[in-house]
């Protein structure tokens, strides 16, 4: 198996973990969902859409909803939460870099924390723009690099292994430039905003734990640092702990976002 085809299986496997997590990013679902004025009778597509929460928010918003992600456990959450909800979402295993669909078959194309661990970043845009319409809507949020999800990337990989050639680091799509230089002349009235998601914890230690059980690529991590060099896994769970510590208010840690709207030229 080549490198990159490798790095997905891995993360294919990783993500199947990040169910519980639902709950948290469901809060920031309506934000993208408004962000990209999506309209009633929208064909909308979530890319990368994990348990559903973006395509379940555009469906309850009255968009005919699909969604595609790498990983089959999360389509099967994603199927028994539209079931739950007695909504019509169509959700796919599929590739971010490779999508199911025909060109120019939906109006607004969204990814929430998606899109960006595509390990191709020309060929994911590609992909998206493809499936979207003249005039449609892209959006998608992700986390700027000097914030703490960014910092929580930067921290991980000082003790992870480095990805394989030709992948570039998630964390560059929350920089408003590179966002620019990626969509290029495809795409016409790019706009961005800010928003926060707030992680409800008891402490900055009782996030660091559900990170580690539930955040597949850190856990993963985590149990190879245990048995190979148990004092780096204690450096990093003291660097993670002074990390949620700076950004741990009220019994929350807070978590800011970027998100980003252009129309397809």
């Amino acid at each position: 198996m080549d490198p990159v085809a490798q790095f997905k299986e891995n993360a294919r496997q990783a993500w199947a973990s990040f169910i519980p997590f639902e709950m948290v990013t469901g809060t920031a679902a309506p934000r993208l969902v408004r962000f990209a004025a999506i309209k009633t009778g929208a064909r909308v597509l979530d890319v990368a859409c994990g348990t559903g929460v973006v395509a379940l928010t555009a469906a309850r918003a009255g968009a005919k909803a699909s969604g595609v992600d790498l990983t089959p456990e999360l389509i099967a959450r994603a199927k028994e939460n539209a079931a739950l909800t007695k909504q019509e979402v169509d959700f796919h295993v599929g590739d971010a870099e490779e999508l199911p669909f025909g060109e120019s078959s939906f109006e607004v194309v969204l990814s929430q924390f998606g899109h960006m661990f595509a390990p191709r970043p020309e060929i994911v845009v590609r992909e998206m723009l493809r499936v979207l319409k003249p005039g449609g809507i892209i959006a998608f949020s992700t986390w700027p690099p000097e914030l703490y999800t960014g910092r929580m990337f930067a921290l991980t990989a000082k003790y992870a292994p480095p990805p394989p050639p030709g992948v570039s680091p998630p964390i560059q799509w929350g920089e408003p430039a590179i966002v620019r230089e990626r969509l290029g002349t495809a795409v016409k009235s790019l706009t961005f905003d800010r928003d926060v998601m707030r992680s409800p914890a008891l402490s900055p230690q009782h996030m660091r734990v559900l990170l580690e059980s539930n955040l597949g690529p850190l856990g993963k991590l985590v149990a190879a640092l245990g048995t190979g060099d148990p004092s780096k896994l204690a450096s990093l769970r003291h660097e993670i702990d002074d990390l949620n510590t700076e950004y741990f208010e009220n019994n929350t840690l807070r978590q800011d976002f970027l998100m980003s709207r252009a129309i397809k030229a």
